[in-house]
């Protein structure tokens, strides 16, 4: 519960049991805290979450009807009684309900500037408005701005009902952000934060819309209307959401094609069970349009997807029961293709949130850099000060690079560091090598360690202790820490005593050398005599005071020095012994070192000068006292602060525990106001600046584009036995190949020929043999590298398991990737890893059953400690991935285009031949010739077959052989009724015209439906059975017209025109039932295969030319294809040798006939 500072749930409604609520408002309040902490903890598109976005539609509307109720009372009351007190009752509830109205809103403003989040990283904007800075910290922050203010007052203010209304509120949070944006640079975070969150509330506003009127919140004419029966207008405003659903709903309804023809057509209502009972038999979750909006109108749906994902399964369940050829399968691929491109456009690509690892480790690391670098003392000195003069190689390692602070410092701002761990290294490689070259009681030394311990302090906070990002670098803390530093101590701490022993007796040494030579000079020297102090000039001088020195150059400024002892010689000259304080120029530093401002340091040089030679008085102050009291009687500019003492022998500083010099007479008095901490730079910064300036700039000149090269860890091969590995190869766990560093479990991409982007490998083992580096691991495949429906999504960037598994050399890897879990894609991602080469995977692909399986995790690897492992950096809060269509949708749309423009022209020419032949069928026929056929032939009779349609997927045998339909009589109905309704709609298509029929058909009564097929019947018993003697076999021929009067045409050679019986055509057109199908034949592919089998060169579909060419002679078939010849035709093959034979000659006398006819009646263009 550490994300929810304010926690509440159901148990917690004590309250309402023992009537602690006064007001709705209170229990409405506690109800929508537990549902926010609810919403603010959970993921979007959790179960728990769309709970809570119902429960609080629930309490909504429920609040709603407890109002309108109340309204209705108001307004039996009023009508019933006009007396004042009613009056005043229903005026007192109606001004309440406003209240209440106006109170929720600004809570949603509030919350809107609360939960606004930086897109990219999830940073929460408003953190640095909840509360006003600290007087203590920024003092000058209530000088300069009057009024402050902060979300906390804010909301303060909007519990109690302080705020008159709404415009109240936007002006305190507009104060609010005008004075961020005052005291803060332009440019600056707050500055930027205040400027979006701004410009948030606005459009949250704007999204809210105006206030509501009188009108609109129960008005008293509402109320009356309501009494009276008249239903109110409803309302003109959606929400935003109701907005973004019915905007997608109505791009799939109204898109229409080329032609204008509205796709979504067929899907607004599915047939009914009665009508279509197969089709609930296949689908098992049929969806329409109808549905979809009823859903929609009823709220039901709490965002887009959930829309989304009811389409979706419409038109999956389209391509599941129709063809893949056919117009319905199409318009279900094309609509989905619209449904997912207007979501685009509505929402946008909502994976652009995904926080950009790169920047927020680089980030974090500039973070860490400048706090180590910044970090000071209680008096305000930068521990770093010290540290910049380290030398940038140590002379024990004179192989090392160079590297210092100001080195760590460019790489850095030119974000070359991409690991922690890294970047930890180099500084600890500064910090310790301060160590081992400074004494332990130096202050170099201890500001080493001071700035080691505090960076590892920073760098656990920024990393919340790897609840952020997961490193190696850890698992080094203040306990490893202390024990290096002890551990060192104690090697050094015995050399130092002996330095100082020997320190101590050299200037023993070089004491008594000057006390001879001062003695030798003269004997008077030896007559001194002390005193505590002295007068010169009108001036008395104690031992403790600071004292300005005549220099011993006329253009220095004067020394200063501290009296210790003070004595007159017999000559009566008097003297002063003391200890010399150096100003920063006197001393060796870099020009980067800051200074306090009228600082000194305590020299190490002591020497004694005639009183004579004194210039004046001053003061040096203890820094700890320094900024809290002042002397008395002293100008400003005589006032000195010491810190630290300088040692002019090794040139160094150090911070000074314990003032030891002597008490003086000045007096001391507090400040009025304690002055402030300023630093100043060296005064050798600005001459060393211009040459810095033109040294980096030689430096980028023989130098470019070396910044945006990254650092790369130092790492080593590491092998591993193999219990059973093969003889001659040499395994490794890290093995570095073409300058890239490959571990086991590492990911990379293969070179894959023939496919649009190359697969993904996962390394499960690497060797080297003969000089040559191989892998081998699991293949992961790309979506269109699978078998699967058009309409199928998957997740960006996913990618299944295969059961591939390859031995792959490593000359065929481009580059390194990573393949991650659902749950570790949505919560992490590692930090060396582009996200482009970021993928998921939460399923597994089966090539045998073409099936996608879902496992529970990939696998991990236990590596040893010698392997760098990566590095994780885990999302504030989980990004929610976003589905696109799958690689073959506009694929398939394209095809089925490219097929159905092939047609456009054909659906009429169609329609024509549908209307030619119904006038063909009602025109009386001509007489009909009838050719016999020699006795050499015997046919066998023709029985329609029973036959039933194919049952669709799911339906069993017994379902689909109930359902028998004899098509002939629906033919003959379709002849008659398709001119009926192309006359009433002429634009319609044949696909369109053909459904109407259908439905047509289905509507019709029984008896009608018998007629027909009564008819059918009648027309086909004559053609069932064997022909009489000297009849045709085909019985009477159908459809072949001439002009009135035609003789028939003549017999075939040899026959007696004579002989030939005329016979009348009948009225009624003839029908044969169709042969048995062995599958479901769509009209469309039918009618496909008929216009692919045209020709430009040709009028027919066959090989005409051939056809007639062809002889028996010059055609050899196997045995495979006389086994496929239609040998069911004949009963026999009679008196030919072999079925072939009595075929080719059955063939010949067909042709014979239709040449005959087309000589006969002229027909030269059929």
């Amino acid at each position: 519960m550490k994300m929810l500072e304010n926690s509440f749930a159901m148990c917690n409604l004590t309250k309402l049991k023992n009537h602690e609520y006064e007001t709705l408002d209170q229990l409405e309040a506690d109800l929508n805290l537990m549902f926010e902490n609810a919403k603010r903890y959970n993921v979007p598109n959790s179960a728990i979450y769309k709970r809570v976005l119902k429960m609080q539609q629930v309490m909504q509307a429920k609040k709603k009807e407890l109002a309108r109720r109340d309204d209705i009372e108001d307004g039996d009351s009023m009508i019933s009684s006009a007396t004042s007190d009613t009056g005043s009752s229903k005026r007192k509830r109606y001004a309440l309900l406003k209240k209440n109205i106006r109170k929720q809103r600004m809570k949603i403003l509030y919350n809107a500037v609360l939960e606004a989040r930086e897109p990219g990283t999830g940073r929460r904007l408003c953190d640095l408005f909840m509360v006003k800075p600290s007087k203590k910290d920024y003092p000058d922050y209530y000088k300069i701005i009057l009024e402050p203010m902060d979300l906390k007052m804010i909301e303060h203010n909007i519990r109690n009902d302080k705020y008159v209304g709404e415009e109240a509120m936007i002006e305190d949070m507009k104060l609010m952000f005008r004075n961020a944006r005052h005291y803060n640079e332009e440019g600056s975070q707050v500055y930027n934060d205040a400027h979006m969150l701004e410009k948030i509330l606005k459009e949250k506003r704007k999204e809210l819309g105006p206030l509501a009127e009188d009108d609109d919140v129960a008005s008293p004419k509402l109320k009356l209307s309501r009494k009276s029966g008249i239903s109110p207008k409803k309302s003109k405003y959606m929400t935003p959401m109701q907005q973004k659903l019915n905007e997608v709903y109505e791009a799939v309804k109204n898109y229409t094609d080329k032609r204008g023809r509205r796709l979504s057509a067929i899907f607004l209502r599915l047939p009914s069970r009665s009508e279509l009972p197969d089709y609930y038999v296949t689908i098992k979750k049929p969806v329409d349009m109808e549905k979809i909006r009823s859903h929609m109108m009823a709220n039901k749906y709490q965002d887009i997807d959930s829309m989304v994902e009811d389409f979706v399964m419409m038109f999956n369940n389209a391509c599941t029961y129709n063809e893949p050829e056919s117009l319905i399968y199409k318009d279900a691929l094309v609509l989905h293709k619209v449904l997912l491109e207007t979501r685009r456009e509505i929402e946008g690509d909502e994976d652009s949130h995904v926080p950009n690892v790169t920047l927020l480790i680089q980030e974090l690391i500039h973070n860490l850099f400048v706090s180590v670098m910044s970090h000071q003392d209680d008096e305000g000195r930068c521990y770093s000060d010290s540290l910049a003069e380290i030398p940038a190689v140590d002379p024990n390692f004179p192989n090392k690079p160079p590297l210092t602070f100001d080195i760590i410092r460019k790489n850095v701002e030119n974000n070359r560091y991409r690991r922690l761990d890294l970047f930890q290294e180099n500084m600890f490689e500064v910090l310790e090598r301060a160590r081992r070259m400074n004494r332990t009681d130096s202050e170099i030394y201890e500001d080493a360690v001071e700035l080691q311990q505090f960076f590892i302090k920073i760098r656990d906070e920024l990393c919340k202790n790897g609840e952020i990002l997961l490193s190696p670098a850890l698992s080094y803390t203040t306990k490893h820490l202390h024990n290096d530093v002890e551990k060192e101590k104690k090697e050094k701490l015995p050399k130092e005593i002996e330095e100082d022993k020997l320190k101590r007796e050299e200037e023993k040494r070089e004491a008594e050398k000057s006390e001879d030579s001062s003695g030798s000079a003269g004997l008077s020297s030896l007559h001194r005599t002390y005193s505590q102090d002295c007068s010169f000039k009108n001036s008395m001088y104690h031992v403790g005071d600071y004292v300005y020195v005549e220099p011993a150059e006329a253009n220095l400024q004067p020394h200063i020095v501290c009296i210790e002892r003070l004595w007159e010689d017999s000559a009566g000259e008097k003297w002063l012994y003391g200890c010399w304080f150096y100003r920063p120029n006197e001393t060796f530093h870099l020009a980067t070192r800051k200074f306090l401002e009228k600082e000194v340091f305590k020299s190490d040089y002591y020497n004694k000068v005639p009183v004579s030679k004194i210039l004046g008085k001053c003061v040096v102050m203890f820094v700890k006292e320094y900024f809290k009291l002042c002397p008395e009687n002293f100008r400003d500019e005589d006032v000195y602060v010491c810190e630290s003492r300088y040692s002019a022998k090794t040139k160094s500083f150090k911070k000074i525990k314990l003032w030891t010099m002597p008490v003086s007479s000045v007096r001391f008095v507090p400040r009025d106001v304690p002055l402030p901490v300023v630093r100043v730079a060296s005064v050798f910064a600005n001459t060393d600046k211009v040459d810095e300036e033109k040294h980096t700039e030689a430096l980028e000149d023989s130098k470019v584009g070396e910044s945006i090269l990254h650092l790369e860890k130092d790492k080593e091969d590491v092998p591993v036995e193999m219990s059973n590995g093969e003889p001659g190869c040499h395994y490794f766990e890290q093995l570095c190949y073409n300058d890239m560093w490959l571990k086991v479990g590492d990911c990379v991409f293969i070179k894959s020929h023939g496919l649009v982007r190359p697969r993904v490998g996962r390394i499960e083992k690497m060797w080297v043999r003969d000089g040559a580096a191989y892998f081998f691991g699991p293949i992961f495949i790309h979506p269109e590298e699978t078998e699967h429906e058009p309409t199928k999504m998957f997740y960006k960037k996913e990618v299944f398991l295969s059961n591939l598994e390859e031995t792959c050399p490593m000359t065929c890897i481009l580059g390194k990737c990573v393949v991650l879990s659902f749950k570790d894609f949505l919560s992490c991602r590692p930090t060396e890893i582009s996200e482009n080469d970021v993928f998921l995977c939460e399923s597994r692909y089966n090539e045998s059953d073409k099936q996608m399986k879902k496992f529970k995790g990939l696998k991990r690897f236990s590596l040893s400690a010698k392997v760098v492992d990566d590095e994780i950096y885990y999302f504030r809060k989980p990004i929610v991935p976003q589905k696109e269509p799958s690689p073959l949708l506009e694929k398939k749309i394209q095809q089925l285009e490219a097929k159905f423009a092939e047609l456009e022209g054909g659906d009429e020419d169609m329609e024509e031949m549908g209307e030619e032949e119904g006038d063909m069928t009602e025109t009386p026929s001509m007489p009909q010739l009838q050719t016999p056929l020699a006795s050499e032939l015997d046919i066998m009779p023709y029985t329609p077959p029973q036959s039933t349609p194919k049952s669709v997927k799911g339906s069993t045998k017994k379902e689909g052989s109930k359902r028998k339909i004899n098509m002939s009589g629906y033919i003959l109905f379709s002849s008659e009724m398709r001119a009926v309704i192309k006359a009433q709609h002429p634009d319609y298509s044949f696909g369109e015209l053909s459904r109407l029929v259908g439905t047509e058909w289905r509507n019709l009564e029984a008896t009608k439906k018998a007629e027909y097929e009564g008819v059918i019947g009648q027309n086909v018993s004559p053609m069932v059975g064997t022909p009489a003697p000297g009849a045709s076999p085909f019985g009477q021929q159908i459809g072949i017209l001439g002009p009135p009067g035609q003789q028939a045409p003549p017999p075939y050679p040899g026959q007696s025109p004579a002989s030939q019986p005329v016979m009348q055509q009948p009225t009624t057109p003839m029908f044969v039932s169709p042969p048995p199908k062995t599958q479901r034949l769509l009209h469309s592919e039918a009618y496909l295969k008929y216009i692919e089998g045209l020709s430009a060169e040709s009028n027919s579909i066959s090989k005409w030319d051939q056809t007639l060419a062809a002889r028996r002679r010059d055609v050899h078939l196997s045995k495979e294809q006389e086994s496929r010849l239609p040998s069911h035709w004949l009963k026999s093959k009679g008196a030919h040798t072999t079925m072939a034979d009595a075929l080719w000659r059955l063939r010949d006398l067909m042709l014979r006939d239709t040449l005959n006819i087309r000589q006969a009646y002229n027909i030269e263009n059929v």
